[in-house]
């Protein structure tokens, strides 16, 4: 029994220790629970201004206008003047024919009298300005008389044609000035002039002119982009479309606000206009103030713990 005595100090010291050390050891999966429990997320702010909703449709260039140059006579072509692509005015010549019937009479009339030089060439000349789109011919073919030799577009018909659908049509008046976006980055000034009569039986739509004060040459059937504006407010309040959750059918919308520096509720709200990237909220009331999350909110419980990240 008396050497048993010294044991049991240092029994209950051991037993001391051990739950000393033990104890840091359980807060540690706490913190760790506690951590993965805070969503990461990234924040916005409220948008304040002017918004508007628009539609975006395409515009083809297009000339209006086409001059056709044809033969006067039947015969074979002497020269050609004419290229495709190839920028004409009016007046100039264009094509030379010759017939059988004037080359015969001009070898009799110079053996009559070599001192009049007679060839008989009937010289075709352009009716308008314009870039030559068609070219039938080349120099050694035979023509009729009244036959269709070249087209040329006429640079003061240009214009872009709008198809626009025909339920659109009430949002014209407010959209007559309009801008013309080409693929390559340039913007035009346009302004929409008058409609054709009649209507695509498939797609209905009705076409538009739309006509551009421009000096550069533009192709035909270049196809820009133009935004008819719908809708406009001004002094509205608007959020970022990340940031707007809804249900699968898109009948109920949502964010999440946060109400303190870790947590963040779900607020049902009202939308009105919507944009490509923007969309506004009617209600509840918003502040620029407002903290909402951006990314990271999505599947998220009514009441949730987030850390807010760069």
């Amino acid at each position: 029994m008396n050497i048993l005595k010294p044991v049991f100090p240092i029994a209950l010291l051991l037993c001391v220790c051990m739950a000393c050390k033990s104890k840091p050891a359980e807060k540690e999966p706490a913190e760790e629970k506690k951590e993965a429990g805070a969503t990461p997320v990234t924040i916005t702010s409220p948008s304040m201004g002017t918004m508007s909703e628009s539609v975006e449709l395409n515009a083809v260039s297009a000339f209006l206008l086409k001059t056709f140059v044809k033969s006067s006579a039947t015969g074979y072509l002497q020269t050609v003047n004419a290229e495709l692509g190839r920028y004409v005015t009016k007046g100039q010549e264009l094509f030379v024919v010759k017939t059988k019937e004037s080359q015969n009479l001009g070898n009799t009339i110079t053996s009559l009298d070599s001192s009049f030089h007679f060839n008989g060439d009937i010289h075709i000349k352009s009716p308008g300005t314009g870039f030559i789109t068609q070219l039938n011919y080349r120099v050694g073919d035979y023509v009729q008389d009244a036959e269709q030799m070249a087209v040329i577009t006429d640079t003061r018909s240009f214009v872009f044609l709008l198809d626009l659908p025909y339920e659109l049509k009430p949002y014209l008046p407010g959209n007559r000035e309009i801008l013309l976006k080409l693929p390559d980055g340039t913007a035009l000034n346009g302004h929409i002039d008058m409609a054709m009569p009649t209507v695509d039986a498939v797609s209905q739509t009705q076409s538009y002119v739309i006509k551009v004060n421009t000096d550069k040459q533009i192709p035909e059937n270049l196809i820009a982009k133009v935004s008819l504006v719908k809708k406009s407010k001004s002094n509205t309040v608007s959020l970022i479309k990340s940031a707007v959750l809804s249900d699968e059918i898109q009948s109920q919308f949502w964010i999440m606000k946060m109400i303190d520096s870790a947590t963040a509720v779900k607020v049902p709200i009202k939308k009105g206009l919507e944009t490509n990237d923007h969309v506004e909220i009617l209600s509840p009331a918003l502040k620029a103030t407002d903290k909402i999350l951006l990314t990271g909110n999505y599947g998220l419980p009514d009441t949730a713990k987030v850390t807010i990240t760069q």
